[in-house]
C-alpha cells in the first residue's frame, strides 16, 4: 500500500495513560511530537517542500529528512540499537519521510510506555561510524533529538504559513484533537 493511502498514526493524540510513570511521561512527549508533526506535514505541496527562509537555510524537505533521521534514533534508543552514520535518505519521498517518521514515533512511544526509571538506565543512544560506537544515556535524547524534532515541527508550521499553505486551523495541540 502506498504511504499516502495508509492510515497514519497521530491524526489525534492517543488517550492519556493511567499514571505518570517515567515511561508514560516520555511516551506522551513523543505522542505530542507525533501529533504536531502530523499536522505540520499534512498536505504539504511542492512549493512548501522547496521553501526555505534564507539561501543558506534548509528547505522544508531537508528539514523532513533531518526529522526522519532523528525519529529513527528516538525509535532505536529503547533497544540500544546503533544509529549507523552517515545515513542516506536521498531515495525517500515526502510521503516516505512523513509516513516513516510518524511510524517511528509511534513505535518509540509504544516501546517506552509503562517503563519505569530503572528501565531508562538501559536505554542508550548509540552513534556508529564504521566500527566505532559512541553511547549516550537516554537523557541526551530528551534534550537532543526529541526537543529538536518539536522545534523543527514548529519551523515547518511557520514556513508553510509563509509559503501560503497554513496548517489546519482546527487542530488543538492542547487537547490533541481536531475541533469541529
Amino acid at each position: 500500500m502506498h504511504a499516502q493511502q495508509e492510515e497514519l498514526p497521530y491524526h489525534e493524540i492517543p488517550e492519556y495513560p493511567e499514571d505518570y510513570s517515567s515511561g508514560n511521561v516520555v511516551a506522551r512527549m513523543i505522542d505530542g511530537l507525533g501529533f504536531r508533526y502530523y499536522w505540520a506535514t499534512e498536505g504539504l505541496e511542492q512549493k512548501d517542500l522547496d521553501y526555505k527562509t534564507t539561501e543558506e537555510g534548509r528547505t522544508v524537505f531537508q528539514t523532513l529528512q533531518h526529522i526522519y533521521g532523528m525519529s529513527e534514533m528516538i525509535m532505536n534508543a529503547p533497544e540500544s540499537k546503533p544509529n549507523v552514520r552517515p545515513m542516506d535518505l536521498s531515495a525517500l519521498t515526502y510521503e516516505d519521510l512523513r509516513a516513516g517518521t510518524l511510524k517511528n514515533l509511534h513505535s518509540a512511544s509504544q516501546a517506552v510506555a509503562g517503563k519505569n526509571a530503572a528501565d531508562f538506565e538501559n536505554f542508550k543512544v548509540i552513534f556508529q561510524r564504521g566500527e566505532k560506537q559512541t553511547p549516550f544515556p537516554y537523557w541526551n535524547l530528551i534534550n537532543g533529538m526529541l526537543s529538536d524534532c518539536i522545534y523543527h515541527a514548529g519551523q515547518i508550521t511557520m514556513m508553510r504559513r509563509t509559503s501560503g499553505n497554513p496548517i489546519n486551523p482546527n487542530i488543538s495541540v492542547f487537547t490533541g484533537k481536531v475541533r469541529d
